[in-house]
């Protein structure tokens, strides 16, 4: 693809100079730029380049708002497994739909077979440069961030959904209008869902070494608790500048985070809270189990910190702020317009050129086809248009869905983790009786003992004074021990009753899960037909412009050096200058 250097009108690969002002075309360093992909999304620069995607500043056609376009590797494009890894991203976004994960509008394939996704334009930086920067945070500009990072794993985890490489390079800081500090968490191209594990070979690790649960170095069926612990590395590393792990190599880490344990964050920071420094070594358990109940449960924990050391809260959002809804607007200017100028030109250098000289059917030909093409053009552009609009209710609509499954979840969510908490508690309980019961028990059979012994001495010939303090003791030993035993009856009776509690509300957030996947299915369905023809009107548009562009060329060529022209040349090299002139 080639552009000229003056207009950046795009041509042909085929093409050398340009018709509007004669300049020598110039290659094009990113063919992807200037174009328009999907037919919505104005591609109109390079935000970042890596080894398996390119991102894009884009700006979306009928909204007029800004995003950013992440488009997978051509090279990657038939690996099938990189292709559903990145697939499960774009899926994951619009899925979760929370204030504090980046949003994902739109996925796709392009017309080359690669694969994209459309999602929120950030500004701002990564947790890890904040940390490069300034090494360490204090507990009061620290504690906001996991609030919100604890509300963002809430909603992934309630929707079983693991991130499984949460470190500080995946989580985005944005600053609100107020100046507070807002939290994106990003890259859920290798989040799992616990319904599906067919891209986790055996044997296969993934994540960052430095950030890992033991249980994700010994199984990959490891769940959200290993987020939590994640969590807990980043919380530390936040407050003291440092890991609580440091290795040479990878199995090094591991080899830490299953055997040592943390070093004490307040010998490193001691202005840290007790209270803060206790709730990250419970997050950085070897045992799951010991670990804060769910995200819910840890976000109360810190919210409760915050309330204790007096540092306010981020304000919880309960739903992404409304897409820029619009009226259908008029076609761009930056193409159709243009032409409209254009071809108004040629129709002067037409007439001014067959002003007493022989008359030029070749160019009136073509003037005739330009004028025919435009037509065609704007009637196309006009209906892809509309498409598009009715394209964006089915969005906004979906969208709005996801939101409403989402709250749901969240008020459930509270329920389960408040039942899981409660069955917490009924299991430690229940385990303190059951030890005691087992202690009585001994005690009873070692009393037991006794009577046997004295039993055998008296054979009952004679009613000895110890063997009637031997029964006494064994009928106490044995009262106490049944006692226990029907507290120990209790407690389980009470540990059944919290897990059925349990299992009933997780019942009620698999269905929801349901529900909100039949929604996703019903709305993929519908915006995916409407897609197709969105995208086979921005080809035929694209052909249109083509064409428009090699007979403009074809009529320009004869007539660039008739001398009583060039003062309409220089009005169309004024007034035709555009962008994305000849992009789709």
């Amino acid at each position: 693809m080639k552009a000229c250097p003056l207009c950046q009108l795009r041509y042909p690969e085929e093409s050398v100079t340009c018709f509007v002002d004669g300049s020598t075309l110039g290659q094009i360093p990113d063919p992807r730029v200037g174009t328009v992909l999907a037919g919505r999304y104005e591609l109109e620069g390079v935000l970042g380049e890596g080894g398996m995607a390119t991102v894009y500043r884009a700006r979306h056609r009928l909204r007029g708002s800004a995003c950013a376009v992440k488009v997978l590797a051509r090279e990657l494009a038939d690996n099938a497994v990189v292709r559903e890894r990145f697939r499960r991203e774009a899926k994951t976004g619009q899925k979760l739909a929370h204030p504090n994960i980046i949003e994902i509008f739109d996925q796709g394939e392009t017309g080359d077979g690669s694969l994209y996704m459309v999602m929120e334009l950030l500004e701002g930086c990564a947790l890890s440069e904040l940390l490069e920067r300034e090494r360490k945070l204090p507990i009061e500009r620290a504690l906001p961030l996991f609030i919100q990072i604890a509300r963002a794993l809430a909603r992934a985890h309630d929707l079983e959904v693991i991130h499984r490489d949460l470190k500080p390079e995946n989580i985005f800081i944005t600053r609100e209008r107020d100046g507070s500090e807002w939290v994106k968490l990003l890259d859920f191209g290798i989040a799992r869902s616990m319904q599906d594990s067919r891209l986790t070979g055996t044997g296969e690790v993934f994540g960052t070494p430095q950030y890992m649960a033991p249980e994700r170095i010994t199984s990959t069926e490891a769940g959200a608790a290993s987020d939590l612990y994640a969590v807990g590395v980043i919380m530390f590393e936040l407050l003291t500048g440092q890991l609580p792990f440091d290795a040479s190599d990878i199995s090094g880490f591991f080899m830490k985070h299953l055997k040592e344990p943390p070093p004490s964050l307040r010998a490193l920071e001691p202005s840290c809270p007790e209270v803060v420094e206790q709730l990250v070594f419970e997050l950085l358990a070897k045992d799951p189990a010991a670990r804060p109940v769910d995200a819910h449960r840890l976000h109360a924990d810190l919210m409760k910190l915050a309330g204790a050391i007096g540092v306010r809260p981020p304000l919880e959002v309960t739903e992404a702020p409304p897409l820029e809804a619009e009226p259908i607007p008029s076609l761009p200017p930056v193409d159709l317009d243009h032409w409209s100028r254009r071809i108004a030109l040629f129709r002067r250098m037409l007439e001014r050129s067959s002003s007493g000289a022989p008359a030029l059917p070749a160019q009136a030909e073509q003037l005739a086809k330009l004028e025919r093409l435009l037509r065609e053009s704007l009637d196309l552009r006009a209906a892809s248009f509309a498409l598009q609009h009715e394209l964006e209710q089915r969005v906004s609509r979906g969208r709005e869905g996801r939101q409403r499954f989402g709250h749901a979840v969240d008020a459930l969510g509270l329920d389960v983790s408040r039942a899981r908490d409660e069955l917490k508690s009924a299991l430690a309980a229940a385990a303190l009786v059951a030890a005691e019961v087992e202690r009585l028990r001994e005690a009873a059979r070692q009393v037991h003992r006794e009577v046997i012994v004295w039993e055998g001495r008296s054979g009952f010939e004679e009613p000895w004074p110890e063997l009637v303090a031997a029964y006494r003791a064994a009928a106490d030993a044995v009262e106490v021990w049944l006692g226990a035993r029907r507290r120990g009856q209790l407690a389980e009776g009470e540990v059944e009753a919290k897990r059925t509690e349990v299992q009933d509300l997780e019942y009620q957030v698999q269905q929801l899960r349901e529900a909100l996947a039949k929604h996703e299915e019903n709305t993929d369905h519908a915006c995916q037909q409407c897609q197709a023809q969105v995208t086979e009107a921005s080809l035929r548009v694209q052909g249109l412009e083509a064409q428009l562009l090699e007979e403009a060329s074809r009529f320009c060529a004869p007539l660039r050096q008739r001398p009583e022209l060039v003062e309409l040349f220089q009005q169309l090299e004024g007034g035709g200058t555009s962008r994305a002139a000849g992009a789709s």
